[in-house]
């Protein structure tokens, strides 16, 4: 699945791009509701319109490198019948959008190319791959526990109280240290490597599967 500044990848990522986005928003403001708070549904943010969740630098991010952030969905947390519970399970529900998305891509992608109506090279074949990757690549950058991503807030969920206030510093200089660790290469390192395991267990998972 490659990777680079190929106008024709780079134009495929654009619809891919408000498919993933808008999925992992929704996902966020659909959990935040269900833990009883309204503030994105009434900011209308509990939507599948792409639109609203567009961040310029982050969708830039996923255009040119395959990872990168929405506009955060608003909540408060304060509004949730469990506090901690609630922030957890919102603020995972983002990702794990992205992975169930990509799971079921790869398994009609699998079904598609088996029945031959997917060729290899193809635009079809291509916008698959890069559809799959990068839900895989979203979910897994957002789970970095840095300040602004969802990583952050799960990990602030089990924190006890007494580091807080450490989080909130760190919040800050969250997006300055996310834009350095991107331009050096850190998360590539990272997350490419555990993108590929998903991956390879998600076939292995597919190939069981009869018929397929």
């Amino acid at each position: 699945m490659i990777f680079g500044l190929d106008p024709v990848i780079i134009a495929l990522r654009i619809p891919i791009l408000l498919i993933v986005i808008t999925v992992h928003e929704f996902a966020h403001a659909r959990m935040a509701y269900h833990f009883g708070d309204s503030t994105a549904h009434s900011q209308g943010r509990m939507n599948l319109n792409p639109i609203n969740h567009l961040d310029p630098i982050g969708s830039l991010m996923i255009l040119l490198v395959g990872f990168g952030w929405a506009k955060p969905v608003p909540i408060n947390p304060y509004n949730f019948s469990q506090y901690r519970s609630g922030l957890r399970w919102v603020s995972f529900a983002g990702p794990l959008s992205n992975l169930v998305l990509a799971f079921a891509c790869l398994l009609v992608f699998t079904y598609l190319v088996n029945a031959g109506l997917i060729v290899f090279g193809g635009l079809p074949f291509e916008f698959f791959q890069q559809l799959i990757i990068i839900n895989i690549y979203l979910a897994l950058f957002n789970l970095v526990p840095i300040p602004p991503l969802d990583g952050s807030k799960i990990l602030m969920s089990f924190l006890p109280d007494s580091y807080l206030g450490i989080y909130q510093q760190l919040e800050r200089y969250g997006p300055i240290l996310l834009l350095m660790f991107i331009f050096l290469g850190v998360f590539r390192i990272i997350i490419f490597p555990l993108a590929n395991f998903i991956l390879q267990f998600y076939s292995i998972i597919i190939s069981f599967l009869p018929g397929l």
